[in-house]
């Protein structure tokens, strides 16, 4: 079978930290909101959310109740989809972050594998958006391998340049990480690396055991470049993420009217080279995530 008759993981990344509904009416607030949305990703053929907390007046949140609130509002709406949990902050204790991850023990749990400058920048204006380092020490990446480890938490190890990649190795070599892993390469925050096809090559290259290898591993582009990347992706048999996190706009300039329509283009974008959106159970089957058991009646 050619690598491009195999299925794509699309992944949704539901509602960010910064972005508001001034910007773009769509983001969701409120838990019915969250699940209202997740139907329409999973719907147009996403197999994983990834999620960002916030509480019902679009308040960024790191607390237990708003994860709950949220999660409880999906899984009831959508018979199945991999739950992945936002681990990274700026001025947030990891305990509180850690807090829910030990309490809710979502899928996969997001892993920022280095410190770095983290910023907008924008060329209109001529200054800064936002501008802030983001640390995520060897400490602290240890203990939250460690944690979501025992947890039985998968972790998304996300890279914003070359060099992130290659801090899986020592976990690697120690055997703290064993193949295989969920990678994403994250492309167009300022700070990272840049947001051209050939760096999604030059990235995809550095996965260890190469981009055919045993590690599960997809692009996420940030801003309207994202489209370029998802498509180098997918020429390259990477997986994808689209989202209202991610990128608020279509192609064709367009602002996106729900998640669901970023989703959509991304599974064109894949069946237009040969390829399909998996299903949520091919997703778990692929990235070795069990299926969830259904709560308890």
């Amino acid at each position: 079978m050619s690598r491009f008759e195999d299925p794509v993981i699309i992944s949704n990344s539901i509602s960010g930290a910064i972005a508001n509904r001034d910007q773009c009416p769509a983001i969701p607030y409120t838990p019915e909101e969250y699940a209202a949305e997740a139907r329409r990703a999973v719907d147009e053929g996403a197999s994983q959310i990834h999620i960002h907390a916030r509480t019902p007046d679009g308040t960024p949140s790191y607390e237990i109740e708003d994860f709950r609130a949220i999660t409880e509002a999906i899984r009831a709406e959508v018979d199945d989809v991999i739950i992945n949990y936002s681990t990274g902050a700026i001025g947030v204790p990891v305990e509180k972050r850690l807090a829910y991850l030990r309490e809710l023990k979502p899928d996969v749990a997001a892993l920022n594998m280095s410190s770095m400058n983290y910023a907008k920048y924008s060329r209109r204006r001529k200054d800064w958006v936002f501008k802030a380092v983001f640390e995520n020490s060897f400490d602290l990446i240890s203990q939250l391998i460690d944690e979501m480890i025992e947890l039985g938490i998968q972790p998304e190890h996300e890279c914003f340049d070359a060099g992130h990649v290659a801090n899986l190795d020592p976990f690697l070599d120690m055997g703290t990480l064993t193949p295989p892993l969920q990678i994403s390469l994250v492309m167009g925050v300022t700070g990272g690396i840049r947001p051209v096809p050939k760096n999604v090559a030059f990235m995809s290259e550095q996965i260890p055991g190469g981009p055919s290898g045993p590690n599960n591993w997809q692009v996420i582009g940030v801003s309207r470049d994202q489209w370029k990347l998802l498509a180098a992706s997918l020429n390259l048999g990477g997986n994808v993420r689209a989202g209202l996190e991610d990128n608020l706009y279509l192609p064709n300039g367009e602002m996106a009217r729900s998640n669901g329509d970023l989703i959509a283009k991304a599974r064109q974008m894949a069946e237009d080279i040969g390829r399909r959106a998996a299903t949520a159970a091919e997703a778990r089957e692929l990235l070795g995530i069990p299926k969830r058991e259904p709560a308890p009646t």
